[in-house]
């Protein structure tokens, strides 16, 4: 496929489009090195890649504790009963041979304990002696989470590059984290163009609802971004000139102008600034017009990007899979993950002659193509598991294909 748009050297220009899974590979590798490295309060990683490996500071857990509400027993049964029942923070002491004390799930089980007995196993008789309701005492360890179980000090526990979810930061709090070493989140400014976009109200005298500027900031902080801005731009060359060349973010997404309109600035915009072109549209429906390039420094020397996403909202989003999520992923610091391959459950429509990325509904079966996947639609987007990646001419029931995550929250 070929596209042809205006450049302001000479006439309009055709440029071979690049094939798809190209297209990622340049916006990967044209991050030289990820963003430096800051620390963060566990409060304020979430999202961010860890740039160090995360190593336990403990074992974990720090000492043996009860894995069940009972009683530590100290030998073979029936065991003499006596004392305060240890608590969770409370410093166990020492259990004689033949005795029990009741414990909490979670507590420091005490020396001396050789199993832990369940509540609903045990029963104190009037005596005050605890009887086992079973012919057999329990095995020596029952029940006891012994120290180290997880990990022991020193032990690498996750690598860097690891995106910083809930679950890691429950980990490395447990495992005596107050902050992280992660690398600082990208900066995006994104850049609305068109005249005929409202935000607010329904469509009206021939003007439709900007989709894109709520949709974009959750999709791109889910790549890991922070939108530290998102404007409208006006059909102007000048304005998109000046909106583009005085941005301190680290990436620009713009969205819209990116094909060869009456009022598609774009290209021209980018070769007045001297920026340089690494992707210029893409062999893949929707969303082909799409491009990234390089633009000059900002004023403290930091590299800067441009992102042109189409203007039609699934267009924009397989813009926004195929060039911004692995550009601002490398630029974060994430490493990359295997690709999602799932069976398809039914035939998958393709193009003749592009990648297409299609809505599909996981089945018990595998995935299957969603109504509503036109490049202006987003109803088939909101009821997706993920986009498939369906190669030239479609892909047939059973054939496996790669799918696209889709951000479900930010």
């Amino acid at each position: 496929m070929t596209v042809a748009h205006p450049n302001t050297a000479g006439p309009a220009t055709t440029i071979a489009a690049v094939p798809w899974e190209q297209a990622r590979t340049l916006a990967r590798g044209c991050v030289r090195q990820p963003l430096p490295v800051v620390t963060r309060p566990l409060g304020d990683a979430l999202g961010h890649a860890l740039a160090e490996p995360l190593t336990a500071l403990t074992d974990l857990p720090p000492f043996d504790t009860s894995a069940m509400d009972g009683w530590a027993v100290a030998g073979p049964g029936p065991w003499r009963t006596g004392g305060a029942a240890v608590l969770a923070g409370d410093h166990s002491g020492f259990l004689d041979h033949g005795t029990a004390v009741p414990i909490a799930t979670g507590a420091r089980v005490p020396e001396g304990a050789t199993a832990v007995l369940r509540r609903e196993h045990g029963t104190v008789d009037a005596g005050g002696d605890l009887l086992h309701l079973h012919p057999a005492g329990p095995e020596p360890g029952r029940d006891i989470r012994p120290r180290g179980q997880e990990c022991h000090a020193g032990e690498p526990l996750i690598p860097a590059g690891t995106t910083v979810t809930a679950a890691v930061l429950g980990l490395a709090a447990a495992a005596g984290y107050d902050r992280l070493a992660v690398h600082r989140r990208p900066t995006v400014e994104l850049l609305v163009l068109g005249d005929e976009l409202l935000e607010s109200g329904v469509p009206r005298d021939g003007r439709v609802r900007d989709a894109l500027g709520p949709l974009l900031p959750p999709w791109l902080l889910s790549c890991g971004a922070e939108t530290v801005s998102r404007r409208a731009v006006a059909d102007d060359p000048g304005l998109l000139r000046e909106a583009v060349r005085h941005s301190a973010a680290d990436i620009v997404v713009t969205t819209g102008s990116t094909a060869a309109g009456p009022v598609d600035f774009l290209h021209d915009t980018l070769h007045g600034l001297g920026a340089r072109l690494l992707v210029d549209s893409v062999a893949v429906r929707p969303g082909h017009p799409m491009l990234l390039a390089e633009l000059p420094p900002a004023a403290d020397g930091r590299a800067r990007r441009l992102v042109g996403l189409p203007g039609n909202p699934l267009a924009a989003v397989a813009g926004t899979v195929t060039l911004a999520a692995p550009l601002l992923r490398r630029l974060g610091g994430h490493a990359d993950g295997e690709p999602c391959r799932v069976r398809a459950a039914a035939a998958l429509p393709g193009h003749p002659r592009d990648t297409r990325l299609l809505p599909v509904l996981r089945t018990d079966h595998g995935v299957a193509p969603l109504p509503f996947d036109g490049p202006a639609m987003l109803r088939g987007l909101v009821l997706a598991d993920g986009l498939a990646v369906v190669p030239p001419g479609g892909a047939l029931s059973g054939a496996t294909v790669e799918v696209l995550d889709v951000p479900r929250r930010a």
